[in-house]
C-alpha cells in the first residue's frame, strides 16, 4: 500500500528555524539545512535508518529509493528540494553509524518561494511560531589536554617530513555538560545569527554551522566549495584586511589548499564531461576566521546511467580538507595518531530529494548532543603540512571551536 506525500506552495510563515507544528508538540525533532534564511527544515520523524560500513552510501541510496517507491507523490511545486526529502548525516569513518531521516513534514524556502511537504492523508498541518525562550546554560567544560594534542601534531609533522604523506587533518574535541537540556532550536538560531554565510544544520543531535559545501547537484550541475588554510580575525577591519592578504600569500596555507582542491577535482573528473577549477583561491570572510576558498564546478557526463549525488559523495569523501593526502595513508595516520571517535563530525551532511539532487556539506563547526540532552561534544580539526607549528595549530583549533562555544554560551 502506498502512502501519500503532498507538496504545496506555502504562504506567509514564521522564519524557518522558528517553525513549530502543534500536532508534533511532544516530538519537535528538528532536522535542518538552512543558509541565510533559505533551505529546508524537517519536523517530526516519519522514518529513521542507520547504515554502517564501506558500502554505506550504496546502502543509503538503496534504502532511499525503496522508501520513495512506497510513496504516492503529489508534488504541485516541482524543482530541486521539493517532494520527498531525505536528511542525511554520514559518519567520517565507515565503521561508525550514519543516520538517515525522512521527516513527517518538510518546509522549504528558496528565492522568495516557500513550500510544505507532508506525509499522510490528513490536511496540510498548521504552522506556528515556536514559543521557545533563550535559557542560559550552566556549562561545565572539559577537553583534550592542549599539550597532548600538540604532541600529536608534532608526530604528524615528523611523518610528513619523512615523506610518508603530504598532509593529514587532526581533530580534537571539548565536552560540556549542563544541568538543563540543550535546545537544538536555540543553538541553530544562535549559529544562524552569528554565522549567516554558513549552512546551519541538525540531524539526530548533531548540530552545527558549516562554511564548506562538499557537493551540490542540481540537474547535472555539480558544485563543490573547498576551504583549506585558515587565519583568525582580530575584529579590526584594517588589520584583518592585511591578514587576508598574508593568508592569500602564505606558502603553507596555499600548499594545504592546493592539496584539498586537487583531491576534489580528481574525484569529480571521471563522472563529469567538463570541470572548471579556478587558478587561485579567494579569501572567504566569516565572523571569526578567514579561509582560502575555491569553488570547483562540473557537468555530469550525459550517458545511459548518469551519476547521482550518492556517487559523487562516495568519491568525494573523505576529501583532503578533512582527511589529508594521499587519502588512504592520511586515514591510517589519523587512526594511529588522533585517538578519538569522530562520529559524524567531518562527514557529509545535508539533504537529497527523490530525483537524486541535493546539497551535502561537511559537518564542521559542530557538536553532538548526547541522548539525555544535557551534554555535548564539540569538534575542531586542522590540516597539518610540513610547515605546521603545533602551537599555532592549537590556536587555530581553539578559533574553530569558538562558534559552538559561543552559541552554547548565548543559548
Amino acid at each position: 500500500m502506498h502512502i501519500s506525500i503532498t507538496t504545496e506552495l506555502l504562504g506567509e510563515h514564521p522564519y524557518l528555524l522558528d517553525i513549530a507544528i502543534p500536532e508534533f508538540a511532544e516530538s519537535q525533532d528538528l532536522t535542518s539545512w538552512v543558509r541565510g534564511g533559505d533551505g529546508l527544515v524537517g519536523i517530526g520523524i516519519y522514518k529513521r535508518h542507520v547504515v554502517t560500513g564501506t558500502n554505506r552510501f550504496v546502502e543509503a541510496r538503496k534504502w532511499w529509493r525503496n522508501e520513495i517507491s512506497t510513496l504516492d507523490i503529489r508534488n504541485n511545486v516541482h524543482g530541486t528540494g521539493t517532494g520527498p526529502i531525505l536528511f542525511t548525516s554520514f559518519s567520517f569513518d565507515p565503521a561508525e553509524e550514519s543516520v538517515l531521516v525522512i521527516p513527517q513534514v518538510v518546509i522549504g524556502q528558496k528565492n522568495g518561494k516557500s513550500w510544505i511537504t507532508w506525509i499522510g492523508d490528513k490536511a496540510q498541518p498548521g504552522l506556528q511560531k515556536a514559543s521557545q525562550e533563550k535559557k542560559p546554560l550552566n556549562l561545565s567544560w572539559s577537553g583534550s589536554n592542549g599539550d597532548v594534542w600538540q604532541d600529536r601534531v608534532a608526530r604528524a609533522v615528523e611523518k610528513i617530513k619523512q615523506n610518508q604523506l603530504e598532509k593529514v587533518v587532526l581533530a580534537r574535541f571539548a565536552s560540556a555538560t549542563s544541568d538543563t537540556p540543550i535546545e537544538t532550536r536555540n543553538l541553530l538560531k544562535q549559529l544562524a545569527h552569528e554565522y549567516p554565510s554558513t549552512w546551519v544544520y541538525s540531524n539526530t543531535g548533531l548540530v552545527g554551522a558549516t562554511p564548506e559545501l562538499l557537493v551540490r547537484l542540481s540537474k547535472s550541475l555539480v558544485t563543490s566549495r573547498i576551504l583549506a588554510g585558515t587565519i583568525r580575525k582580530t575584529g579590526d577591519d584594517e588589520r584583518d584586511l592585511a591578514l587576508a592578504g598574508s593568508l592569500a600569500r602564505s606558502s603553507k596555507d596555499l600548499e594545504e589548499h592546493e592539496y584539498a582542491v586537487r583531491s576534489v577535482a580528481d574525484a569529480l573528473a571521471p563522472l563529469c564531461s567538463s570541470t572548471n577549477v579556478p587558478e587561485s583561491p579567494f579569501v572567504l570572510h566569516l565572523s571569526n576566521v578567514m579561509h582560502l576558498a575555491t569553488d570547483v564546478t562540473g557537468v555530469l557526463s550525459d550517458n545511459s546511467s548518469p551519476a547521482d549525488i550518492f556517487d559523487l559523495v562516495s568519491r568525494l569523501h573523505p576529501s583532503a580538507a578533512v582527511c589529508g593526502t594521499p587519502t588512504e595513508i592520511a586515514k591510517r595516520a589519523i587512526d594511529e595518531i588522533e585517538s578519538i571517535s569522530r562520529g559524524r563530525y567531518a562527514g557529509p551532511i545535508g539533504w537529497i530529494d527523490a530525483n537524486g539532487d541535493g546539497e551535502l556539506g561537511i559537518a564542521l563547526r559542530c557538536g553532538q548532543i548526547a541522548n539525555d540532552g544535557k551534554s555535548i561534544r564539540i569538534y575542531a580539526g586542522c590540516g597539518i603540512v610540513a610547515g605546521s607549528d603545533p602551537e599555532r595549530e592549537y590556536a587555530e583549533s581553539q578559533a574553530k571551536l569558538l562558534p559552538m562555544r559561543s552559541a552554547l554560551e548565548n543559548h
